[in-house]
C-alpha cells in the first residue's frame, strides 16, 4: 500500500481531493508507451496543479486522478528497456495529473517515453524545487539566447518573478551575467528578488495600465509568466528586435495589443510550451539548470510540505501568496 492525494468529483461536478491509500492494482496501465514503475520521492506545487486541486479550471480531464504534473524518485521496475530499475528520473508535462495519473502519490506508473533522466549533480529534492515551473524558466532562457539575446544586449524583464518561474529565471538569467529587472505586485519581496540577482525591481503596476500602440524601447527580452495586459505592455516597451517569451497566463489568457510592436520594431514573441518538448531539449534544459542555478539560492526560493498540506496550499499559489517553489515531500 501507498500513500495518495485523489481527486474525484461529486454529483454536482465539483472536485474534491482526499489523502487515501492504494495499491500498485491501482495505477493505470493504459500509457501511450511501455509502462515504468517509479518511486516518487517528491513532487512539487505548480500553478497548473492548484487549478486543478482547486477545480477553478478544468485541468483533470479524467476521474478519478492522482493530480500532481511533475514528480522524481527511482524506478522500481520497467518494461522499458531504456529504463532500469535504480536509475534517477524526472517527469514534467505530458499531460501527467491531467489525463494521467500524476506525481501526488508514493507510486506511480508512467510511460517510458515521459521520463528524464536526472542530470548528475541535481537530487531528486532539488529536481522538484526547480519542477516544471523551473524548468520552464531554463526553456525561456534558452529561447533568448538561441535568438541571439545574450548578457551584452540589453536589459530583459521578468513578470511575476516572485513567483515560480519568475524566481528561478531571475537568478538563471543573472547568474549568466544578463542585467535583470524583476516586475511584482509583492514589493516587500524585494530583498529577496535582489538576492536572486535582480539589479532593478519594479511594480507590477507599470504593467498593467493601458497599452500603449508602442511606449519607451527598454527590453532587449523578457520572460512573461502573467500574460494579458502585463504581456501586451512589455511588448509594446520591447526594443528594437527584442525577443519576448511566454510562457503563462496567471493574469489572463487574452493579449491586448497592436501589430506596432511588430511591423516598427521587430520584437518576436516566442511562446514556450513545456508539456510536450522532445527529449533532447528537455535533456538540454535539464543539464544547463544543472550548470546554472546556484543550488544556495534554489534553496534560498524553494519551501517544503508535505503530502496532506498541498491541499490547503493550493488555493494560496492561484491568489499569488506563494513565494518560489515549493517542494512536496510524498512521503510525509
Amino acid at each position: 500500500m501507498f500513500r495518495a492525494l485523489l481527486a474525484t468529483r461529486d454529483d454536482d461536478r465539483r472536485t474534491r481531493v482526499a489523502l487515501t491509500e492504494l495499491d500498485d492494482d491501482d495505477l493505470p496501465r493504459d500509457l501511450p508507451g511501455a509502462p515504468v514503475l517509479v518511486d516518487v520521492e517528491y513532487s512539487t506545487l505548480n500553478y497548473k496543479d492548484g487549478l486543478a486541486l482547486t477545480g477553478r479550471a478544468p485541468i483533470i480531464r479524467s476521474w478519478p486522478l492522482v493530480p500532481g504534473i511533475d514528480l522524481a524518485g527511482t524506478v522500481a521496475a520497467s518494461e522499458d528497456p531504456r529504463w532500469s530499475p535504480g536509475d534517477r528520473v524526472v517527469l514534467n508535462g505530458w499531460n501527467v495529473g491531467e489525463r494521467y495519473w500524476g506525481g501526488y502519490a508514493e507510486r506511480a506508473r508512467v510511460s517510458g517515453d515521459w521520463l528524464t533522466r536526472l542530470p548528475e549533480g541535481l537530487t531528486t529534492r532539488q529536481a522538484m524545487a526547480i519542477g516544471t515551473a523551473g524548468y520552464t524558466a531554463m526553456l525561456c532562457v534558452l529561447a533568448l539566447e538561441d535568438h541571439e539575446v545574450g548578457p551584452d544586449a540589453g536589459p530583459v524583464v521578468v513578470t511575476g518573478a516572485s513567483g515560480g518561474v519568475g524566481s528561478v529565471a531571475v537568478a538563471v538569467l543573472a547568474r549568466l551575467g544578463y542585467e535583470v529587472t524583476a516586475s511584482t505586485g509583492r514589493t516587500n519581496e524585494a530583498d529577496y528578488l535582489r538576492r536572486l540577482g535582480a539589479t532593478e525591481i519594479v511594480d507590477r503596476s507599470e504593467f498593467t495600465g493601458e497599452v500603449p500602440a508602442l511606449g519607451p524601447a527598454r527590453w532587449a527580452g523578457a520572460v512573461d509568466a502573467v500574460g494579458s495586459v502585463t504581456l501586451a505592455n512589455v511588448i509594446a516597451t520591447t526594443r528594437d528586435d527584442g525577443i519576448v517569451t511566454a510562457c503563462g497566463l496567471a493574469g489572463g489568457h487574452d493579449l491586448p495589443t497592436t501589430v506596432y510592436p511588430f511591423i516598427l520594431r521587430g520584437v518576436e514573441l516566442v511562446g514556450v510550451n513545456s508539456v510536450t518538448r522532445p527529449p533532447a531539449e528537455r535533456d538540454r534544459a535539464w543539464r544547463r539548470l544543472a550548470r546554472d542555478l546556484d543550488p544556495d539560492l534554489l534553496e534560498e526560493m524553494t519551501s517544503e510540505v508535505g503530502l496532506a498540506e498541498v491541499i490547503e496550499l493550493a488555493p494560496r499559489i492561484l491568489d499569488g501568496e506563494v513565494r518560489g517553489r515549493v517542494v512536496v515531500d510524498v512521503r510525509a
